[in-house]
């Protein structure tokens, strides 16, 4: 899926960590790293950048073109 997957919001749902609060479902070194690549910055520079970015498994989201 491009742009990653909507979390589940409902009460008791696997997104829900309880007391009103969701789990999200896509990083902001994810998104960080598709709107990187969009301004320029080299894949193989993107590690430097967003040094957390190997903890995911899809480093681009797509969401940019």
């Amino acid at each position: 899926m491009r742009g990653g997957q909507f979390p589940t919001l409902a009460l008791n749902g696997p997104n829900d960590a309880g007391d009103g609060r969701w789990i999200p479902t896509t990083s902001v070194d994810e998104y960080s790293a598709a709107l990187a690549c969009w301004f320029g910055v080299a894949d193989s520079d993107l590690p430097l950048v967003l040094p957390n970015l190997g903890r995911f498994a899809v480093p681009d989201l797509g969401f940019m073109g």
